[in-house]
């Protein structure tokens, strides 16, 4: 059907969504129809997410009724006990998160599905947690994590709480594709569900629960006990759901000397304060900073809107402030558990840490120094939950630490998806070491760098918006694999691994073929232990770049960087 066809249908629907329907007449420019009606939302394992709106390629009420029926669908193929396990529902700060969040309870209640779902906005990791709390069989998420006002998303969460693994997503999607009739999706009455006891408000009780669990990511409550109290700490919830647990949990570890910025601790679905509420970007901490000046704050800490990525900055002697990135945050995170662990010998003989193939090698030689196994993963913290069950069940190792280059992690898996609350609570605690030391945590940084090398990273990401978008995404990946650079800064290539086609080729030619599971990335290593990664996002219409290189020192590694990224974006371009 052409799109011009399929927008017809949604102006000649008399019940139409009366806000929809406005903005669907309002609407003339031909490319933003066509974009929202040539094809429905992608709709993948890290569930979708796009521009809230009319169409089919947009998030609305009907698209998310279309995603839930899919997951109901899946649900009718259960059991009964298991059916009636239900589905867990939380939502974020963004307009019409909690619209989403009762449409999809609408949905699962004409399946004569349970939900429960929370009576306000709560962050991504208390979903995940609500999940394994109230042995659901799914949870959903309403959220567009750190993505700008315009966007909305759904996210589908299996029983341990991870993301959907990609069996169940992919038979999810089949049952999403078959839902052709976007407005013929039945839905219950929400006062006759709340009634049959089919929809649950939850609220409290699991906050309750998920901060008395959030107590164990202390390791040395004693040291906190010392030091918490002076450490002076500035948070930024970004206008989103991290302030009543991450205050919370702030308090009651013993951390008191902190201060919210005022402005940004409103939940505000306009994120009026910053054009990205994203902790990776350095302009989200403006305001955080000029509050950590006037408190003389050792740290400055920000959590994005569904509360999943940490982002931090460290004050230097001059009183100016210094941003440490997600691979540097996790760095630190992880040499402080296996030094503190190591230290009190609860380190286990078969500890393990997880990152995806994208994040810092510095990592894995903190990782080597304390004997612990470092293992990679795909990008997509569903692949390190998914390792974290395997070892509850094998016992083959012991999960100390996981984490993406992206600034998540996850230290206690009584979560298991990225945990910024969790973060926030780990990261004061490390601050706090290196005070009592008289250092800071880039001291605690820079100890690391002349320990284990200069290591630096960059992710770059290009944009292609549109009905063209993937056809350009799809042509440029199939660009690196058909020209086959054999060098990036006149480095060597040593060898490509190519995730898609499951083979590791090296300069000579040779083969070997890799164990793990299929997906669209090219990994370039190099002759001087530099990497270079290539892969579409799986949730925005992005390709994103990585770089990872070391240096003799922090200089010569970020000159290094600049390099290796022209050459890579030369060569992309041409």
């Amino acid at each position: 059907m052409a799109w011009q066809d399929t927008y017809q249908t949604w102006v000649a629907y008399p019940g139409l969504d009366a806000d929809l329907k406005e903005e669907l007449t309002a609407t003339t420019d031909q490319g933003q129809l066509e974009d929202a009606f040539y094809a429905p939302m992608e709709f993948g394992t890290a569930g979708m997410r796009g521009i809230m709106g009319p169409g089919i390629n947009r998030m609305n009420i009907y698209t998310v009724r279309q995603a839930t029926e899919g997951l109901a669908r899946l649900m009718d193929t259960l059991d009964e006990a298991t059916k009636k396990q239900g589905v867990a529902i939380s939502f974020d700060s963004r307009y019409n998160s909690e619209l989403f969040a009762h449409e999809a309870a609408r949905v699962l209640g004409a399946h004569q599905i349970p939900s429960y779902v929370f009576d306000g906005l709560r962050p991504t990791p208390e979903l995940s947690f609500a999940v394994r709390h109230l042995k659901t069989y799914a949870g959903i998420m309403l959220t567009a994590s750190h993505n700008p006002k315009q966007y909305n998303g759904y996210k589908i969460y299996g029983p341990d709480g991870g993301q959907m693994p990609p069996k169940e997503a992919d038979l999810i999607t089949s049952y999403v594709r078959k839902v052709a009739d976007l407005f013929a999706i039945d839905v219950a009455d929400e006062h006759a569900l709340r009634t049959a006891k089919l929809m649950t408000l939850i609220g409290e009780d699991v906050d309750e629960a998920y901060l008395t669990n959030i107590k164990k990511v202390t390791i040395n409550q004693k040291l906190v006990d010392e030091i918490g109290p002076k450490l002076k700490l500035v948070y930024s919830p970004l206008h989103g759901t991290g302030k009543m647990l991450g205050s919370q949990a702030l308090h009651n570890a013993g951390f008191t000397q902190f201060k919210l910025v005022a402005q940004q601790a409103i939940a505000d679905p306009e994120f009026p304060t910053v054009a990205f509420p994203n902790p990776e970007f350095p302009e989200a901490f403006d305001m955080a900073i000029a509050l950590g000046k006037e408190e003389n704050a050792d740290i400055l800490v920000a959590t994005d809107p569904d509360a999943d990525r940490l982002g931090t900055a460290v004050r230097q002697p001059n009183g100016e402030y210094r941003l440490l990135n997600g691979n540097q945050i996790a760095a630190l995170m992880l040499d402080y558990i296996l030094r503190a662990n190591q230290t009190a010998g609860t380190l286990p003989a078969n500890a393990v840490a997880i990152k995806s193939i994208v994040s810092t090698e510095l990592a894995t030689q903190i990782a080597h120094h304390y004997h612990v196994e470092m293992l990679n993963v795909l990008t997509g913290f569903k692949f390190i939950g998914e390792k974290i069950k395997q070892y509850e069940v094998d016992h083959s190792h012991t999960y100390m630490y996981g984490f993406e280059e992206s600034y998540g992690s996850l230290i206690n898996p009584f979560v298991r998806d990225k945990d910024a609350i969790q973060g926030l609570l780990l990261l004061a605690e490390i601050a706090a070491y290196y005070q009592k030391q008289g250092k800071t945590l880039y001291d605690g940084l820079q100890d690391l760098f002349k320990a284990y090398g200069y290591y630096a990273e960059k992710t770059i990401s290009q944009t292609f918006d549109g009905v063209s978008g993937a056809d350009k995404m799809t042509k440029l990946m199939t660009k690196f694999r058909e020209e086959q650079p054999v060098a990036f800064n006149d480095v060597k290539i040593t060898a490509v691994e190519d995730f898609a086609q499951q083979t590791k080729t090296y300069a000579d030619g040779h083969q070997e073929k890799m164990t793990l599971p299929t997906s669209n990335v090219l990994k370039y290593l190099l002759a001087d232990e530099t990497w270079i990664a290539i892969r579409p996002s799986g949730t925005e219409p992005k390709i994103k770049f990585y770089v990872g290189t070391i240096g003799d020192s922090e200089a010569n590694a970020a000159t290094k960087l600049a390099a290796f990224e022209k050459a890579l974006t030369e060569f992309a371009a041409e």
